[in-house]
C-alpha cells in the first residue's frame, strides 16, 4: 500500500495523461485481443463438434481470465505496483469470496453441469423445480425457455442440489394412459377396440410394441393400462389424439367411460315400521 501512495506522490501530470492514454489503448486492444481468442476458440471448438453448452462455458470462463490479464496489464503500463495490489485484490477476493458463499457454489455447480453433462442445449427438462428448454449453461445460471414462452434463469447450485428430469435424453418416450369402462362392458371388446386405436396411429411405434393390460377394478371403472411408445417431439401431440380416439372409438363400439358417481338410497324409518 505504501508503495502505491508513493508512486502517486513522485508522479508527473505530463506523464500521467500519457501513462493513462496509454493503459486505455492497452484495454481497448486488449478487449478486442480477447474477444477474437474467445470468437477463434469457439469456431475451433464447434469444427470438433463439441456439445455447444460446453463450448459456450468454456469460453467464458476463458473471456473472463484474459479480461483480467489485460486490466492488470493497463494497471501495470500506467506504473502502479502489480505485487502489492495483487495482494490487496488478493485480500478482497477472499472477503467477497466469503461474501459471495452462492456465487461461488453456483460457479462450482456450473462446472459439474458441463462436465457431467446431465443435459445439453435444446434438451427440454425439468430442472431445480422449472421445466423447459435449455438455452445455456453459465458460469452462474441456467438459462430456460418454458413451453408458454417464459425466459427463466435458474440458479446452477438450486439444479444440482435436486433431481434433474430430461425429457430430450432419448429418441423414443412411453404414453401411460389410464382408460376406465363400465362394469356392465364387455372387456373384450373394450380391449380390441383399444388396440385398434393404438394400430391404426401413424405416429405409435411398433417398437417398441404398445401394452394394454387390465389395470385395477376401480370404484366406478375397470381400469386398462394403455402404454404405446412414440417419438419423443410426438409426446404430447399423440397423446391428446389417443385421448380423443379411444373416448370416440369406445362409445362406438357400445363401451361407456364412466365417471365418479354414488347411489344415495333414502330409508323411511317410520315407514319400514
Amino acid at each position: 500500500m505504501d508503495n502505491i501512495i508513493e508512486w502517486f506522490e513522485e508522479l508527473n501530470y505530463m506523464e500521467a495523461l500519457m501513462q493513462i492514454f496509454g493503459a486505455i489503448l492497452i484495454f481497448i486492444i486488449g478487449r478486442w485481443i480477447v474477444r477474437a481468442i474467445a470468437g477463434f476458440m469457439r469456431r475451433q471448438l464447434s469444427k470438433r463438434d463439441m456439445d455447444a453448452m460446453l463450448i459456450g462455458f468454456l469460453t467464458s470462463i476463458v473471456s473472463a481470465v484474459l479480461t483480467v490479464a489485460v486490466v492488470l496489464a493497463a494497471i501495470g503500463y500506467v506504473g502502479v505496483p502489480i505485487t502489492p495490489l495483487i495482494a490487496i485484490l488478493g485480500g478482497a477476493a477472499l472477503a467477497v469470496g466469503l461474501a459471495l458463499q452462492s456465487s461461488l457454489s453456483n460457479f462450482a455447480s456450473g462446472i459439474m453441469l458441463v462436465g457431467f453433462r446431465p443435459f445439453t442445449r435444446d434438451n427440454f427438462v425439468e430442472a431445480g423445480g422449472v421445466s423447459g428448454t435449455v438455452m445455456r449453461v453459465g458460469i452462474f445460471n441456467t438459462e430456460l425457455k418454458t413451453p408458454d414462452n417464459r425466459y427463466v434463469v435458474v440458479p446452477n447450485s438450486s439444479i444440482t442440489s435436486n433431481p434433474i428430469t430430461n425429457y430430450s435424453a432419448y429418441d423414443t418416450r412411453r404414453i401411460d394412459l389410464i382408460i376406465g369402462v363400465h362394469y356392465d362392458d364387455d372387456l373384450k371388446i373394450a380391449r380390441d377396440t383399444i388396440s385398434k386405436v393404438l394400430e391404426k396411429h401413424e405416429k405409435v411405434l411398433d417398437d417398441p410394441a404398445p401394452t394394454i393390460m387390465l389395470m385395477e377394478l376401480g370404484d366406478s371403472s375397470v381400469d386398462f393400462a394403455v402404454r404405446p411408445w412414440v417419438n419423443a417431439s410426438d409426446f404430447w401431440p399423440v397423446r391428446g389424439e389417443l385421448l380423443e380416439q379411444l373416448k370416440t372409438e369406445l362409445e362406438a363400439a357400445g363401451c361407456s367411460i364412466p365417471f365418479p358417481q354414488r347411489d344415495v338410497h333414502v330409508y323411511d324409518e317410520n315407514k319400514a315400521a
